[in-house]
């Protein structure tokens, strides 16, 4: 496999831009951050910050935080019901708004993630990825994406991985700053929060041989 080539922009000016963007985000935020973590608290309880194990960069385990968006209803036998049921009309508000995805900015911080980059999704999908998928491991995991502004959950997971090897290999300050804008957007508009037959998106199960 041949070294994927970086940039100047890649290898001296995205990662200090990513902190000090997210620093200035977390300052000028706070008081919005503040308010959502007391509605959360009021609404769903705690812990009002959910926290999973994600792949990053190279496929390296980090604790992704987010503001929890779904109450810990369970069934008689004390299974948790499906997420349809658990995302209550205050976890869409927060999933629609991106509200939730607030805390991620301390990952940033962290080096955990980017600004902009593939988005890190459950460790158990590591496996079933194939060579061209897995290349979305080559970079930070991003607070936005290629794929989020090109239509984020409303599209198959293929068609969101072939946008995340697309942004791996096109790594540009200009198209950074336009996904930026994009995401903007797409925040206002509310598109593509959810699948066509799902609350959230299914899951990933791996792509069929006859499709790689």
């Amino acid at each position: 496999m041949n070294k994927k080539h970086t940039g100047f922009y890649e290898r001296y000016i995205k990662r200090p831009q990513d902190f000090f963007l997210a620093l200035a985000a977390l300052v000028l935020l706070s008081p919005v951050i503040g308010i959502t973590a007391l509605l959360v608290r009021w609404k769903l309880g705690s812990p009002v910050i959910f926290t999973q194990e994600r792949p990053g960069k190279d496929g390296r385990i980090f604790r992704l935080c987010k503001f929890r968006s779904m109450s810990d209803a369970k069934d008689a036998e004390g299974n948790l019901l499906p997420d349809s049921v658990r995302l209550t009309a205050f976890g869409k508000k927060l999933r629609a708004t991106s509200l939730d995805e607030l805390p991620e900015l301390v990952n940033i911080l962290k080096g955990d993630m980017a600004i902009v980059g593939p988005r890190p999704l459950l460790v158990e999908y590591l496996p079933r990825y194939n060579a061209h998928q897995a290349r979305r491991h080559e970079v930070r995991p991003g607070f936005t994406g290629y794929a989020q502004v090109h239509g984020r959950n409303s599209i198959t997971w293929e068609e969101k991985f072939d946008y995340d090897v697309y942004y791996v290999d096109h790594i540009t300050f200009a198209g950074d700053w336009k996904i930026i804008f994009q995401t903007v957007g797409t925040v206002l508009k509310r598109e593509g929060i959810s699948s066509a037959s799902s609350a959230t998106m299914e899951k990933f199960m791996g792509t069929p041989p006859e499709r790689n």
